[in-house]
């Protein structure tokens, strides 16, 4: 199950009413499987990681129910339980070799906030309260994700910034009744992140010059279409970038190649890339007539799909609230 993008808590308790706010972690999405002794962990596209993430199969193993299969996230930690970068995390996935010496320096760590199967029963149409009802009794507090349920906007932002104090990157508002929606970015869940992020697609990149002569640079973005099923450009931006990304983009990229001219590489729109910028604006320059303003790169997100990244009825919605509340 997906989330879709929203400015505020406010916002969300605006469409949600009483409102379930959990911690916004950084991590990398598993789904553990447990029947008796075995255990099998998966990431979000159920590709089997199970012998990259011993530790997480022994906790998982160690809880008192027979079966399970349970959703959440794992992510590295500092000694002090704060969270290391999203890169540090996935750095452990898919590793074959010396999983053991990545155990000692980067332990993961699973806090789950889903059960979608236990003791012989999908819960997967119940509502979301009975769903985490049923988390809360086969799973200890410590490996939950931090939660809370109000339905006041004071709360609520008080549980926001206690999320940012800690390190995570915002909170997830989730419907109390609503059932669990494999594969859907539906109205239900709602991410919440202070600065105003988008996950885009590569659509291509254009050389760069100075001293990134050689390296593909500014990235082409576009916002997924539902409707034509393609992708909608929002505009480019070449900020944000480490020499250590550079390298890796200009690689990879190079890879997915489909059309060139001698400045821009056009490619397979493979990548997903997440983009924090200011502000959305109105511009006849792009098919989608809006662009992203001081757009940056955050990062790229391995762990998502092309048809995983935000649509262009994302972009225009945040669009016309920002119209409206500067109204």
């Amino acid at each position: 199950m997906l989330a879709q993008t929203t400015e505020d808590t406010s916002e969300a308790l605006a469409q949600l009413g009483m409102t379930a706010f959990e911690y916004k972690l950084d991590g990398a999405r598993i789904q553990a499987h447990k029947d008796g002794g075995d255990v099998r962990i998966f990431t979000r596209y159920l590709n089997d990681v199970t012998a990259a993430v011993p530790e997480i199969v022994d906790t998982v193993r160690d809880l008192p129910i027979r079966n399970l299969i349970l959703d959440g996230e794992a992510i590295a930690c500092h000694p002090d339980g704060r969270p290391r970068p999203f890169q540090v995390t996935m750095r452990r996935f898919g590793r074959k070799l010396d999983v053991e010496r990545l155990r000692g320096s980067i332990p993961l760590y699973p806090f789950f906030f889903d059960c979608l199967y236990i003791e012989d029963s999908a819960v997967l149409d119940r509502p979301g309260a009975e769903r985490v009802a049923a988390l809360a009794g086969a799973v200890p507090e410590r490996l939950r994700v931090s939660r809370r349920v109000t339905g006041e906007r004071l709360e609520a932002e008080g549980f926001l910034q206690a999320a940012l104090a800690a390190g995570h990157e915002g909170v997830m508002a989730k419907a109390l009744d609503t059932p669990y929606e494999a594969g859907a970015r539906g109205g239900a869940w709602l991410k919440i992140k202070p600065a105003i992020t988008l996950d885009l697609v590569v659509l291509a990149a254009e050389w760069g010059h100075g001293r990134r002569t050689g390296s593909l640079s500014n990235l082409h973005l576009g916002a997924r279409s539902p409707t034509t099923g393609g992708f909608v450009m929002l505009g480019k931006t070449f900020k944000g970038m480490t020499d250590e990304m550079l390298a890796w983009q200009t690689a990879e990229l190079l890879k997915l190649a489909i059309a060139n001219d001698p400045y821009t590489v056009y490619v397979e729109p493979k990548f997903v890339v997440e983009i924090a910028f200011s502000d959305i604006q109105a511009s006849h320059h792009y098919p989608g007539r809006l662009a992203l303003r001081f757009a940056r790169v955050k990062r790229y997100r391995p762990d998502k799909k092309a048809e995983e990244a935000d649509t262009i009825e994302t972009v225009r919605t945040l669009y016309e609230r920002r119209l409206n509340n500067e109204g």
